[in-house]
């Protein structure tokens, strides 16, 4: 395998968003990333893209199916863990050590193993072992409280900012900072990556300007929350949107110079002319079409962009230039990110089926073909032979 995380071994206990998410980023890099499915995926549940060519989240990563249930496959999910650099899991704290694979019997076999953990709350707090969601780890995190219009609720912002961002991501970061840690200390440790934490976090900067005086409490009343009609979307006369972030008095200027707004030189250091500026920028932008103002302000330093949807984003020439996305079996997707200049990673493949590759899985981390059969008549796994079902 290539990429810069080439030789690094994972194991993913399979779950839903962060985690799967965090294994997603590990394998684009060239990590060897191997998931423990369930035997039995069901596919009634919210999300019914599991086990499809859809799920995104579990690309360029073979599967192993287990019934952890079952003395076996608990084995030999320790056996596989004695081999890893890496465990990740994004159930709920104690799941985990109720299945007898938590930590502490985890490092004693394997004192370098990295054992990363990704939970909304955290492993401990008073909230700890409370169900929750994307958006009740960002409303927590004060970051949901600055989102949104001043005359309506704060508004969910897809699951960006907790499962992934603050998730997701956090955890990818961990492991990595974790498995370097290792190669000079020799130990592993547990991360404890909570989206709290981790929306907290991506909130850094506006946490700094409220310190400062620079924040206002209020939605929608400083510069980068809609507050500042120079930083905003706009409907246009098609019913599409574009985006302004003229920030800088210069690329404001080119804004009002392109856009023929010379008779009423509002001033971006004034909040009382908003309004009037605000009331300006919706008339003029409503009067043409989303491709008007693309032939007129793409390509300048106003700080344009279109509003596109999920169909057009690919297409975009900038986005096609870039390869920014990518075709895996017949799926448009997000390619991997970031870019290396040199340790570039192999090409992105499709998601497996929930156990398609448990014996291969098996066999290439050193089972031998009589303790495969063991634990494909015992019932431990399942795979092409005994099927890993999808239940509808």
């Amino acid at each position: 395998m290539a990429g810069p995380l080439a030789g690094i071994k994972v194991v993913e206990m399979v779950g839903l968003g962060p985690c799967p998410f965090a294994a997603m980023m590990l394998a684009d890099m060239g990590a060897e990333v191997i998931r423990i499915d369930r035997k039995t995926v069901n596919a009634a549940s919210p999300y019914p893209v599991l086990g499809t060519p859809c799920d995104v989240l579990a690309r360029s990563r073979r599967s192993l199916a287990l019934d952890l249930k079952h003395p076996a496959a608990k084995a030999a999910l320790l056996a596989l863990l004695d081999q890893a650099d890496v465990v990740i899991e994004g159930f709920r704290p104690g799941v985990m050590e109720r299945l007898g694979v938590g930590p502490e019997p985890c490092l004693a076999r394997n004192p370098r193993l990295v054992y990363g953990r990704v939970t909304g709350w955290g492993q401990h707090g008073p909230l700890a072992q409370a169900a929750g969601h994307d958006l009740n780890y960002i409303a927590l995190s004060g970051m949901l409280a600055a989102i949104g219009r001043a005359d309506a609720p704060p508004p969910p912002p897809l699951n960006l900012l907790g499962d992934f961002g603050g998730g997701g991501m956090m955890l990818a970061f961990g492991v990595v900072c974790a498995v370097l840690e290792a190669k000079t200390s020799g130990k592993g440790q547990v991360i404890d990556a909570a989206m709290t934490d981790g929306a907290a976090l991506l909130g850094a900067m506006v946490y700094g300007l409220r310190a400062f005086g620079d924040w206002s409490g209020a939605r929608a009343s400083n510069q980068l929350d809609g507050g500042a009609p120079f930083y905003d979307s706009y409907a246009c006369a098609d019913g599409k949107f574009i985006t302004i972030a003229s920030l800088e008095p210069q690329f404001y200027a080119e804004l009002l110079q392109l856009a023929g707004i010379d008779d009423a030189p509002f001033s971006q250091a004034d909040s009382t002319s908003w309004p009037a500026m605000r009331a300006r920028f919706t008339g003029l932008f409503a009067s043409r079409t989303r491709d008007h103002w693309c032939a007129l302000l793409e390509h300048t330093d106003v700080c344009f962009a279109p509003v596109l949807d999920m169909d057009e984003a690919p297409a975009h020439p900038h986005n096609a230039a870039r390869a920014t996305f990518i075709d895996v079996g017949g799926v448009v997707q997000p390619a991997p990110a970031p870019r290396f200049s040199r340790s570039a990673p192999d090409p992105t493949t499709p998601p497996a089926r929930p156990g398609a590759d448990s014996a291969a899985i098996l066999a290439d981390w050193g089972f031998t073909a009589d303790a495969i059969d063991a634990l494909r008549t015992a019932g431990a796994i399942g795979d092409a032979l005994t099927g890993a079902a999808v239940v509808r």
